[in-house]
């Protein structure tokens, strides 16, 4: 079977920041598939984290990736902030003339339970997970050309629908709405041929997990190992490409069963 080529597509890919993570290996896969790539990060919440960000900055991604022959500019922005979405959209227009495919992967992830919550963590997680994720499908539709084929939505959600998730409030009470949103965002736009589908990567190793949580996630996945990235950007390069054009309005779970135990 002939792998659905992405030539000359242009592709934005948000939370894009480290080269270990899934929003690189996206950017990689459709790279390799021919596409055009216009990639967003912001680095000072990877450096806040406990893994810390990137050595090499973003920059280093980019390099990687125009090494290996790909077209890509990259962008750095908050999308906590509610005018970063528009603008990291008009640039991505600027550099490329439009946008075919927009990968929402960027996340806000904070260990909150009941009793540790607090309103200005759950404002702030809403505003990164879910308000920037619905700003920037509305601009990106907003400068799609519908003449052309291709217009995509893709979002990422969590495994909440799957399991309790306790620890984690802020993180998948904005997750969640991503995924309730899904169904309703692809009703609205497949009369102008934009799908809008979310996908579940599953527990993905991008450097947080020590050994023993490596060792306990495997024993109890069904596949016998973590999910990965390239596991995600696979799934992410065949929605984006034409044989999925008639796919909309799903969420995915890409993780070797682990949600169906």
């Amino acid at each position: 079977m002939s792998v659905p080529s992405l030539q000359d597509r242009v592709v934005v890919v948000t939370g894009a920041s480290r080269r270990i993570a899934i929003g690189a290996a996206i950017a990689r896969r459709l790279v390799a598939d021919g596409a055009v790539v216009f990639l967003h990060s912001w680095a000072p919440h990877d450096a806040e984290q406990p893994w810390g960000a990137d050595p090499g900055g973003p920059e280093a991604l980019v390099d990687e990736l125009r090494q290996a022959g790909g077209r890509v500019e990259h962008f750095s922005a908050d999308l906590a902030d509610s005018d970063a979405p528009a603008a990291l959209i008009s640039a991505a227009r600027k550099a490329f003339g439009h946008v075919d495919a927009l990968v929402v992967n960027h996340a806000r992830g904070v260990n909150q339970s009941l009793e540790d919550l607090t309103a200005d963590e759950l404002d702030l997680s809403y505003a990164v997970n879910t308000r920037a994720a619905l700003l920037l499908a509305q601009a990106f539709a907003a400068q799609h050309d519908d003449t052309l084929s291709g217009g995509r939505v893709l979002w990422m959600t969590s495994g909440q629908y799957h399991g309790a998730m306790p620890g984690e409030l802020p993180y998948i009470a904005s997750k969640a709405a991503l995924h309730e949103l899904t169904r309703t965002l692809a009703t609205h736009l497949m009369p102008r041929g934009i799908t809008v589908n979310c996908i579940n990567p599953g527990p993905n190793d991008t450097g947080y997990a020590d050994d023993d949580l490596r060792a306990e996630v495997s024993r109890l996945s069904p596949g016998g190992r973590w999910s990965t990235p390239a596991d995600t950007a696979r799934l992410v390069a065949w929605l984006v490409s034409d044989e999925a054009d008639w796919v909309t309005g799903q969420t995915i779970a890409s993780d070797g069963g682990w949600s169906s135990r």
